[in-house]
């Protein structure tokens, strides 16, 4: 490895299921602040990528830090999440009783247990950070309403928002365009670019008109490693990529 400092890093990463091997020597990096897409087939090993990262998964061998010194293979799932690890799982999960900005007040950092903090009073600058975090994921006109009552695309956001809400460093979203419209599709994407920087994302995602859009670099995982890497217009030219992946959806699409 280089002496390039990375927010995370995977290095000759393993793990079997029952003898299956969902991840085969996988090594990934990704900068501070960059916004990475991950694509490859079913079964490409994409989310258990995203398991052992968050702590739900131990690898088997191999090496999974955050920063330049944190070992995550050493630590559970919430000790990771308080680290600044958020992950966005692709059904939304909200709480639909409460309102949009309870969600979010619900999620603010450093919040204990559902209850003691809709039993607290709110301070000025939790509201203000509320706020903030609504306008940021487009849902400032919509704090009142319930949560329950929102378009797909908007539980996609509010959730979104709720792991803004948290301050993480890092944010892993697992295909946050399933299921949307063309315009929700369009502000998902949007939404992600502006994130970038401030903090550093990474999308799993199939929809290659999606992918285009964020227009980053894309890493595509086939049996458990790394195929390739590079632009979108690299990753779609690429012979094996074809092969494997994109040749294959387009066959199926006919």
């Amino acid at each position: 490895m280089s002496q390039r400092s990375f927010i995370l890093s995977l290095e000759g990463v393993h793990k079997e299921f029952d003898g299956f091997k969902a991840i085969n020597n996988l090594t990934f990096y990704l900068d501070d602040g960059e916004l990475r897409v991950i694509i490859g087939p079913n079964g490409a090993g994409k989310s258990t990528m995203l398991d052992i990262i968050t702590g739900r998964t131990r690898p088997d061998r191999g090496i999974v830090e955050f920063g330049q010194n944190t070992d995550l293979t050493q630590l559970n799932e919430y000790q990771i999440n308080r680290l600044g690890i958020g992950r966005k799982f692709q059904t939304p999960s909200v709480y639909v009783e409460h309102s949009v900005f309870e969600n979010i007040w619900l999620s603010l950092e450093g919040n204990r247990g559902v209850w003691s903090t809709l039993f607290a009073r709110i301070k000025p600058s939790q509201r203000d950070r509320i706020h903030e975090v609504l306008k940021t994921v487009g849902l400032a006109t919509q704090a009142d309403r319930k949560a329950g009552t929102l378009s797909h695309g908007q539980k996609q956001w509010l959730e979104i928002g709720m792991l803004l809400a948290q301050n993480p460093r890092v944010l892993l979203v697992d295909e946050p365009a399933a299921g949307m419209t063309d315009e929700e599709t369009a502000r998902t994407g949007e939404l992600l670019l502006s994130l970038a920087g401030q903090h550093s994302v990474v999308v799993i995602e199939h929809d290659m008109v999606f992918v285009r859009r964020l227009a980053r670099k894309v890493t595509v995982l086939h049996q458990g490693s790394v195929l390739c890497e590079g632009s979108v217009d690299e990753v779609q030219n690429n012979e094996r990529v074809i092969e494997v992946y994109l040749g294959r959806r387009k066959k199926g699409e006919h």
